[in-house]
């Protein structure tokens, strides 16, 4: 089973924070949907297996009329083998979401919604430069809530001077939507970004790690309450409703990205797309495909499956890094891992899988990193 990833690369406007591949002029966006068709065409022959998930990530996707979304989903059926009742997921910003967009998409094959609300207090959403408010935040999910079932919230935690208080009323509000998915991040600084220029200039307070684990373990421990399973570091989602998307990510499977700057996989080759609408455009109007590909060493693939596997709750299957790495990456992996293991952060389970602790989960990232093989 693969999955197909499909960049959207406009936006209404940038926000602070963000280090994404975006435009904000929809002059082109006519040409894009066709070079992205264009590119869904030339790569069938790369895909073999199955499509389980069809991903409308951005930018902005929420930005594209539904007889656009119809039309890519409809190029996608046309080129390629997809299951019955694959997970269609688009990302929406609030502001897009009228009632009447939403009565559309709901009867369109989309069939998971991913909102990006990040906060539902007016300071918190005009220091990011969201281009919703908080009216239309509660609005839209109070008309989407009644047409899809599958729904997951975007919330943003370690925003400087956001009390606990309010990051608990941020999480209370959505649990009383009844929303069954949340994927929450820690506000990080790019460094091109504004939000990096702000806090440069004294503009802004830079933001904290201890303020971040605190709304971290407080956004733990309320999911949990309201039945959430915390399946991956940054994700939150009630049994069944787990995204299949990313999931297929974490559990390594190969996947197509199309569009400016989407990432592809095979399971030995990453390839990436350039970040540049008219490149794009203009290969894609001469039949390129405007990608580099490298071929990923066996210790890339190694690092890599300790990353994804530490910030998910199936862990690292040691018996799997023996079968396919051998048993010196197995040993220097568990050598390697034993400080950590002392500490309490990361556990070796009875079925020999080697996971971060609720204690170390925070840190995931941080472990992984210092449990990498490097030349």
């Amino acid at each position: 089973m693969s999955s197909i990833y499909i960049h959207i690369p406009f936006c209404k406007q940038a926000c602070h924070y963000c280090d994404f591949h975006f435009s904000t002029s929809l002059q082109r966006k006519e040409e894009m949907i066709q070079a992205l068709a264009k590119e869904l065409v030339l790569r069938k022959k790369e895909l073999n297996e199955e499509v389980e998930t069809i991903y409308f990530g951005g930018g902005t996707p929420s930005l594209l009329s539904t007889v656009e979304l119809q039309y890519l989903i409809d190029t996608v059926y046309e080129n390629y083998t997809v299951i019955d009742n694959p997970e269609i997921t688009l990302e929406a910003n609030p502001d897009d979401l009228t009632n009447e967009k939403i009565k559309e998409l709901a009867v369109s094959p989309v069939n998971r919604l991913s909102i990006g609300i990040q906060s539902f207090f007016e300071e918190d959403l005009k220091i990011m430069n969201r281009s919703h408010n908080s009216e239309q935040a509660k609005k839209c999910l109070e008309e989407a809530t009644r047409h899809f079932d599958n729904i997951t919230v975007d919330l943003i935690y370690g925003i400087p001077n956001m009390s606990k208080e309010r990051w608990k009323e941020n999480l209370q509000t959505v649990f009383d939507f009844g929303i069954n998915h949340i994927s929450s991040y820690a506000l990080t600084v790019e460094p091109k970004t504004a939000l990096a220029s702000f806090i440069r200039n004294g503009k802004y307070p830079d933001v904290s790690e201890e303020l971040a684990l605190e709304h971290f373990n407080i956004l733990v421990a309320a999911t949990e309450k309201h039945g959430f399973i915390n399946y991956e570091v940054s994700n939150f989602g009630k049994p069944n409703y787990f995204s299949k998307h990313n999931t297929s990510y974490w559990l390594g499977k190969s996947y197509l990205g199309f569009g400016p700057s989407a990432h592809s996989f095979n399971g030995k080759q990453r390839s990436w797309n350039v970040s540049n609408n008219i490149k794009y455009n203009k290969a894609l109007r001469e039949n390129i495909v405007p990608n580099e590909t490298e071929t990923l060493s066996q210790k890339d693939v190694f690092n890599e499956t300790v990353m994804i596997g530490l910030r998910t709750i199936w862990g690292v299957d040691l018996e799997q890094v023996e079968n396919k790495f051998g048993v010196n990456f197995k040993e220097k992996l568990m050598e390697n891992a034993d400080k950590f293991i002392q500490k309490e952060l990361l556990e070796l389970t009875t079925d020999q899988k080697l996971k971060t602790t609720k204690k170390g989960r925070f840190l995931a990232d941080g472990i992984a990193s210092d449990l990498f093989l490097v030349n």
